[in-house]
């Protein structure tokens, strides 16, 4: 059995341990202690002669073995014998080998000491007068033969010597013996000491240096093994003295030690790569006995066809006489197979087949040169990203995505044919590089082509996907004379598509940069807003359908900038969740909202929105007990808002932070119910108290064709069925609060109600009214409307706004984003390119403006316009 090691750290940074040095301690090196143990055995198999010696002692003394009449004589004699004879055979018995290197020391002593105490007691008190005895005469020849057996271990040596002190003591042996025996002790006590230390630095240096040998033998060894490299050796006449066996079991016939004898250039075919680039051969470094660093040559011995690197240093000895070369060589067939392929990659995408980033780039950067030159040329980039791509790698998975990215990849090619240069961006995002003039009704033809193609249902292992498409367009040279510009452009173009709606193409202007721009000052100024304390919440009631009575408050965001005024959530809550500022800016309204609502009448919640990438946040719930926490707001007074797209990563992540949050005991409700998909399966495993109804099923529910009051009642049998609350958003006239209240919504929520107030104005409403809720708004709803919602520009005074229309009816509509605009405000709204009304601003609340268009909209031409529906 190996012998046990002890472990320290850093063998020069420790002091020396004078018990671990003598063996008679746990050591403190990473040392094998071979050098306390490693000579018991052998001084085991020369004990023998110590008995020997012992017994011709006895005879030349006179001294009889046995006695009849002396039973403790017989009874030491017998221990001797014993202790010897264990002496002689334990050291070399495998369970005192077993045992730890100190343990074996001091078994060791034990044993010499009480070998040279039996034999001490034997020889008897001194036989003759005088200073010294015969007896201590035998006694010191005795114990002089065993420590020129212990050798080194001058320790087992002071143990005998001990022996024979501790009888002379016993018997009172004179003075002078005592003193000779002491002085024997002392002298081999100091030599012990002192030799000691040298043999354990000693073997500490040579264990060192075998574990270091050890190591580079392993680490060649592996590394032959690996495959990843071999090793040569030759002879003065260049003939091979040593190859690694990995090398030889790939040659082709060579039987294991062939190569052994024949010259290294055997190996090498005549397609030597160094050679026909004008550098030196192998063959001439060996001829020229000079080193030699990674030269890539052709194997000649295999049967398919490999390259070689071989690296090579020649040997001399100490008299600078030659003895041959020695090196290492590895195999580079893998990698240039990989180069080659990395060639061929490196033009196309390895999934689509399409060209990929650097060649549309070198391509574009190609077309976009031209116009600069005196024949300018021109080109068109289209930009182009799928729509509700994400979903189906989601639920179907990514083979399933790759597969989708394969038939969209041909549906490109043949729609553009042999026009232009398609390739894949990366992801679900495409370009389309037209050279050439091209008209701008062919590029919109194409681009409306494109988006119908690619709208096509597609069948996916077995299963019916539908996706879309948004388009951006930029055009050389009008739009940019360098393929950054164009990139750019065509990608801001893009963004607008997307933001119109998706599933439309846009063509870049000039106005884009400038959204682009003020979208980034925006975020800057929302920056400051946030550290300088700008933002502040206002409250809009939520009232119980059968007592008429507020049960809660929602917290809404609100942003008044000091130069443009107030600014919709709907403008900036995106940017922050674009910029990352919606986990500080959400962590603010949480905490707002808790303390704020601690200070209303007992009982009324307060309901507080959580974006989904605040709730995929895993310390979303250690913030809300935080914010409860500091408020000293119970917990079933908060109410968290949540959206359906919380599930779009649905895993066991969303699941461990609605139980969590449960866990606290507050309230969950899922927020504009029906407007996304699967909303049911979301219903039956997540656990929320209340299910909010968007108010676009709210909006024209009282007219008779309508159908939103059913699916309102549906919603509410739901609710109901489940154990939930339902509250119906969005609530502003009379008569859809009675539609509300007569279908069965617990909860009621809207304009009708009132504007949203800030906190002092809740507390003085509280403080006057209580909890009674007062109703305002109109008598009746409006004319017909449709429920949708849409991006538009709005042109005033010679500006140009963003805003979005909701509820188009006829004769007009509900416009957002612009903020207290002036009642008789006359300006134009632009729907698309070909489609612009004059409206009137009849009223305007916040950032929401009831408008009346100066003529009649024709509903069935704004359909006919490209869809622009906000995703």
């Amino acid at each position: 059995m190996a012998p046990s090691r002890t472990k320290l750290a850093d063998v020069q940074s420790w002091p020396i341990d004078l018990a671990a040095a003598l063996g008679l301690a746990e050591g403190g090196t990473e040392v094998s202690p071979f050098w306390v143990s490693g000579a018991f055995s052998h001084i085991a198999r020369l004990w023998p002669l110590i008995l020997l010696a012992k017994l011709c002692t006895f005879g030349l003394l006179h001294i009889p073995f046995y006695r009849s009449d002396d039973v403790a004589h017989a009874a030491i004699l017998a221990a001797m014998l014993l202790i010897d004879g264990v002496t002689m055979v334990a050291p070399r018995g495998a369970r005192f080998q077993q045992q730890r290197p100190h343990v074996q020391k001091w078994m060791m002593l034990a044993l010499v000491f009480l070998s040279s105490l039996t034999f001490s007691l034997l020889l008897g008190p001194p036989m003759f007068t005088g200073a010294l005895s015969t007896s201590l005469a035998g006694e010191i020849a005795i114990a002089l033969l065993a420590v020129c057996m212990f050798g080194d271990r001058r320790l087992l040596s002071v143990s005998y010597f001990v022996g024979t002190l501790v009888v002379s003591l016993i018997q009172q042996a004179p003075f002078a013996q005592v003193g000779l025996l002491i002085s024997c002790i002392a002298i081999m006590l100091i030599a012990a000491l002192r030799q000691a230390k040298a043999d354990r630095d000693r073997a500490i240096a040579l264990h060192q240096q075998d574990l270091r040998a050890q190591r580079s033998d392993r680490l060649l060894q592996e590394y032959e093994q690996s495959g990843q490299g071999w090793f040569w050796e030759t002879d003065r006449q260049g003939c091979l003295s040593y190859i690694s066996e990995t090398l030889v079991r790939t040659l082709d016939g060579v039987p294991q030690g062939g190569m052994i004898g024949r010259r290294l250039t055997d190996l090498i075919g005549n397609g030597d790569h160094q050679h026909d680039t004008g550098e030196r051969t192998v063959g001439f470094h060996l001829s020229a006995r000079t080193g030699f660093s990674e030269i890539t040559v052709r194997a000649a011995m295999t049967q398919d066809d490999r390259w070689w690197s071989i690296s090579g240093q020649p040997v001399f000895n100490e008299f600078g006489q030659f003895h041959g070369f020695r090196g290492s060589g590895a195999d580079l067939t893998a990698m240039r197979r990989s180069q080659a392929e990395v060639q061929q990659l490196a033009q196309f995408d390895s999934l689509t087949g399409l060209a990929n980033r650097v060649q549309m780039l070198r391509s574009l950067e190609e077309a976009a040169a031209g116009s600069r030159g005196e024949r300018a040329s021109e080109c068109t980039l289209m930009m182009l990203d799928l729509d509700r791509f994400k979903s189906v790698n989601d639920t179907l998975g990514h083979p399933a995505g790759d597969a989708l990215l394969r038939q969209v990849s041909q549906r490109l090619l043949d729609v553009v044919g042999s026009r232009g240069l398609v390739g894949r961006q990366g992801g679900d995002e495409f370009k389309i590089l037209l050279p050439g003039h091209h008209d701008r009704q062919a590029i919109e033809q194409m681009a409306r082509t494109i988006i119908v193609s690619l709208s096509r249902p597609y069948s996916i292992e077995g299963t019916v996907v539908v996706i879309g498409a948004s388009i951006g367009i930029s055009a050389c040279p009008q739009d940019g004379v360098t393929a950054d510009a164009l990139i750019r452009n065509a990608d801001l173009a893009l963004y607008a598509a997307k933001g119109d709606g998706r599933g439309i193409h846009r063509f870049y202007s000039s106005e884009m940069h400038a959204n682009a721009e003020d979208r980034r000052q925006l975020e800057e100024d929302l920056r400051h807003a946030l550290a300088s304390d700008a933002l502040y919440l206002v409250y809009q009631p939520v009232v119980s359908s059968t007592t008429e009575r507020i049960t809660g408050y929602e917290a809404l965001l609100r942003w008044n900038h000091p130069v443009r005024g107030a600014i919709s959530p709907a403008v900036f809550i995106p940017i922050a969740e674009e910029s990352g500022l919606i986990g500080p800016l959400g962590e603010w309204v949480l905490r707002t909202a808790c303390r704020d609502a601690a200070q209303w009448i007992e009982d009324i919640r307060v309901a507080v929105n959580v974006s989904p990438i605040q709730f995929a946040s895993p310390g979303l719930p250690s913030l809300v007990m935080s914010a409860l926490a500091a408020s000293q707001l119970a917990p079933e007074r908060l109410e968290l808002e949540i959206t359906e797209s919380v599930f779009l990563n649905d895993d066991d992540g969303t699941d461990a932070t609605f139980a969590r949050l449960k866990s606290l005991g507050v309230r969950l409700a899922l927020d504009d119910f029906g407007t996304g998909y699967s909303s049911l399966g979301y219903l039956k495993k997540s656990p929320f108290d209340k299910i909010k109804i968007d108010q676009s099923f709210v909006r024209g529910a009282v007219v008779e064709s309508s159908r939103n009051g059913a699916i309102i009642k549906a919603i509410v049998n739901l609710a109901e069925a489940l154990g939930m609350d339902t509250t119906a958003e969005g609530a502003e006239t009379q008569d859809e609060l009675a539609l509300i209240r007569n279908l069965g919504c617990s909860h009621i929520q809207g304009y009708v109600y009132g504007r949203p107030l800030e906190m002092q104005e809740v507390l003085e409403r509280q403080r006057i009214h209580g909890t009674v809720a007062l109703t305002e708004g109109f008598q009746s709803s409006r004319p017909e409307r449709k429920t949708m919602l849409r991006t538009v520009n709005v042109h005033h005074d010679g500006h140009v706004y963003t805003g979005r229309i909701r509820n188009i009816s006829a004769t007009g509509a509900l416009l957002e984003g612009l903020w207290n605009v002036p009642e008789g405000t006359l300006f134009a709204i632009e729907f698309s390119d070909t489609l612009t009304v004059n409206a009137i601003a009849q009223w305007a609340q916040d950032d929401r403006t009831g408008v009346e268009f100066t003529g009649t909209l024709d509903l069935s031409a704004l359909r006919a316009q490209p869809r622009a529906l906000a995703s």
